[in-house]
């Protein structure tokens, strides 16, 4: 974790969105000596939480996540997984809560084409400079005797671990709040809502309705957390990603049992868990552990993933939303942290130091060029709306 500048001033900064980003954000940024406000309807005391931070797998995993074509992708998540040790450390000595419930993925197939996929997976990590380890049928069944005895080897990663994603969530507010930051329970409905020098706006798929020229979108997955009676063997100890007859499927454990996903869907807003979605992620969950028919169904949950058109996150300030100039603030008026798609809790660490730095008047090495300009923008109106250049406006 970058140590963030202390703030002389005590700028005052406005989080949009209470997410594990945002909530990150709000920490981090109060324990430089900004005066904070986290804003999020979820924060509401008894509030029930819907968004994609609750519904999440808790994987830092890019490179089992990775696939050839998305270096860039793979480089961003790398940097950030290397800030996560310090992250959640110092999380735990200022919280009591130890977040991290899993350690090292394994990677399996279930027929040849599955391990044909993998090994593919295995080489290019190997460009990459990636460790990891080939596993034979033998030897994942020695590793972990849970596991169907048919399945066709496997790749080891020891670098990636899982983090208990709805620990992780309460603690972040948990330190925000200790920190000094302010919890609003409300909605900010546009960027004007707002006076402070500083806007971070970290609203997961909502971000567009304070940022419309944002391409992010919706896309939804759905995700089980189920229960391990106590006569069943314990699960493996480590993350589980498997390429079940071309689908993937990944088991997580937790404390009680395990958190299976997910399910990819454009379906825009829709929240609806399928029986269709539950029943292909419990049969292909059991094709690698049989024994999770005797699980306990506790929660079926869909969330909705911020994607982009390039998988990777939206982190930079927002041209014309606002200046520094308009606040009185050191850095950026407006800055997006948004589009974090299916690694936004991966992509936390980094994220938030590439906001502190912008807050800063600085720009992360890592996080440059991800910003909004990417996409072509010519830049947003002080009520967030997208300003078109001449030859999109016809």
């Amino acid at each position: 974790m970058v140590s963030a500048p202390r703030c002389a001033g005590g700028d005052r900064v406005d989080v949009v969105g209470a997410g594990i980003v945002g909530s990150a954000i709000a920490w981090r940024a109060a324990r430089a000596g900004y005066a904070v406000r986290l804003i999020d309807p979820l924060l509401e005391p008894g509030a029930p939480q819907t968004g994609a931070s609750w519904a999440a797998g808790g994987m830092l995993a890019p490179y089992s996540e990775g696939r050839p074509g998305e270096e860039r992708v793979l480089e961003l998540g790398a940097a950030s997984l290397s800030r996560w040790p310090a992250l959640a450390r110092t999380l735990h000595e200022e919280t009591g809560v130890d977040v991290v419930t899993a350690r090292g993925t394994l990677m399996v197939g279930a027929d040849g084409a599955d391990a044909d996929e993998l090994r593919g997976v295995g080489a290019w990590l190997d460009g990459a400079g990636v460790p990891r380890a080939s596993l034979t049928r033998a030897q994942v069944r020695e590793r972990h005797r849970g596991l169907a005895r048919n399945l066709r080897g496997g790749q080891w990663l020891p670098g990636e671990f899982a983090v208990d994603n709805r620990a992780l969530l309460r603690a972040l507010r948990t330190a925000a709040v200790d920190a000094g930051a302010v919890p609003v329970a409300s909605r900010c409905a546009a960027i004007s809502d707002s006076a402070a020098e500083h806007l971070v706006v970290t609203a997961g798929a909502h971000v567009p309705s304070l940022l419309p020229g944002l391409p992010v979108r919706p896309v939804k997955g759905e995700i089980l957390r189920l229960r391990r009676p106590a006569s069943v063997p314990p699960p493996p100890a480590c993350t589980v990603r498997a390429s079940v007859h071309g689908r993937h499927v990944y088991l997580v454990p937790r404390a009680d049992g395990l958190v299976v996903g997910a399910t990819m869907y454009e379906h825009g807003e829709d929240r609806a868990v399928t029986v269709g979605g539950v029943r292909d992620l419990i049969a292909d969950a059991q094709v690698v552990l049989p024994s999770i028919a005797e699980y306990e169904l506790v929660d079926a949950m869909a969330g909705l993933r911020p994607m982009t058109p390039d998988n990777l996150p939206v982190i930079g300030p927002v041209e014309d939303a606002g200046d520094a100039s308009a606040g009185g603030g050191r850095g950026p008026r407006v800055i997006a942290a948004a589009g974090h798609g299916r690694n936004g809790v991966l992509l936390t660490a980094v994220t938030v130091d590439a906001v502190l730095a912008e807050l800063a008047g600085t720009t992360l090495a890592e996080a440059d060029g991800l910003g909004p300009q990417r996409f072509g923008q010519e830049g947003f109106g002080r009520d967030g709306s997208r300003r078109y250049g001449a030859a999109e406006a016809g």
